[in-house]
């Protein structure tokens, strides 16, 4: 008897990293002279430290143990829980720090952005949001950087209230909300998708009572190469939008105004979490349903770059000398999702594929 047919793999994955215990990552950066930074969110895993950097194999508190070890979640001073982590054009690392472990309410504090200086691995910047900006119910989640305009966008994929993006004047350290709770940033209702992952709904599934839908909304961000637009996703939907960069950085702006920039870049063919675009121009997206990175390219033609069942809930992308890099966590075998069963299994992998660009430099 022949061998069955099954589904092939698509595209070169490289595994550059095996977490092999401790808690689930979810964002990566690579430096211009190759370091690797990841996080770790405080979701329920004992977290040893909140952000790391990947050293002789090994995962290392970065930028040091004190700055891993707040006093308590509303800490100005330290890391509270780390969603995010991205290197800017000009090599610095930037932290955005939920102030949020296991999605509980932000104090003033908590909520912050915190830039390290990679030449010599001190922090040389905290901005901390007002509580108009990074509401209770925020859960910041993904950041992108503009150094000509002294801008960065984040999206607020909270939950439990408004969704949004976060606009910061890194000159200043004001912070404003901008398409406060717009359509295009909710995550969509079960009528209208059935997320699915590994061949079943992907609902919270406590482990008394019915499923309830997965609400996370404006998730994933991306920045276009010339600094254009600025492209984003809730985690919950198939779909993608983007608006003027230059509409949400004018503050003389209305909503309205701001509103009118927005445009449906379609169905993505699957729900993403993460975004990304490197210098030629191209648009990446993780596929947490089809274990799947997308890429978009110039003329618009959506391709998958990778298909492969090890990527097990691909999260987060970073574009550095020639590679994409992106996390798999198991996000979706968490026990909330699972009926109060952990299903996740060592290891979480960071992985690379070849993609023959760099990334982006705004600057």
């Amino acid at each position: 008897m022949s061998e069955q047919p099954t589904d092939q793999p698509v595209g070169t994955l490289e595994t550059v990293h095996t977490f092999d215990d401790g808690p689930m990552p979810t964002g990566v950066s690579v430096s211009r002279t190759g370091r690797i930074f990841v996080n770790f969110p405080k979701w329920g895993d004992e977290v040893a430290c909140t952000v790391g950097e990947i050293r002789d194999g090994k995962v290392v508190p970065y930028p040091d143990v004190d700055w891993n070890s707040p006093r308590d979640d509303a800490d100005p001073e330290a890391l509270v829980s780390v969603q995010s982590i991205v290197v800017d054009p000009a090599d610095r690392l930037w932290i955005l720090d939920t102030g949020s472990p296991m999605f509980q309410p932000t104090r003033h504090g908590g909520p912050k952005l915190v830039c390290v200086d990679l030449e010599t691995d001190q922090v040389v910047r905290t901005i901390v949001f007002d509580q108009d900006v990074a509401l209770p119910t925020t859960y910041l989640n993904d950041v992108r950087f503009d150094l000509r305009r002294n801008a960065a966008f984040i999206t607020d994929s909270s939950d439990q209230g408004p969704n949004g993006l976060i606009v910061v004047d890194l000159h200043t350290g004001e912070a404003w909300r901008r398409l406060h709770d717009h359509p295009s940033t909710k995550a969509v209702e079960p009528v209208g998708m059935l997320p699915m992952v590994e061949g079943k709904p992907f609902f919270e599934r406590p482990k008394d009572g019915p499923p309830q839908p997965v609400r996370m909304g404006s998730d994933g961000i991306a920045i276009a190469a010339d600094g254009s637009r600025i492209y984003y996703c809730a985690l919950v939907s198939r779909r993608w939008h983007s608006v003027s960069a230059e509409a949400l950085f004018d503050r003389g702006l209305s909503d309205a105004d701001v509103s009118a920039t927005v445009v449906d870049e379609g169905d993505k063919g699957g729900a993403s979490d993460g975004l990304e675009t490197d210098d030629r121009g191209r648009l990446y997206l993780t596929d947490w349903e089809h274990n799947a990175v997308l890429r978009r390219l110039p003329d618009g033609t959506m391709e998958t770059l990778a298909h492969d069942p090890r990527l097990l809930w691909p999260d987060t992308m970073s574009v550095a000398d020639g590679y994409l890099y992106v996390t798999a966590n198991q996000l979706h075998r968490q026990a909330k999702y699972q009926n109060d069963e952990d299903r996740r299994r060592y290891p979480y992998s960071l992985f690379r594929i070849p993609i023959d660009a760099g990334p982006i430099n705004l600057r």
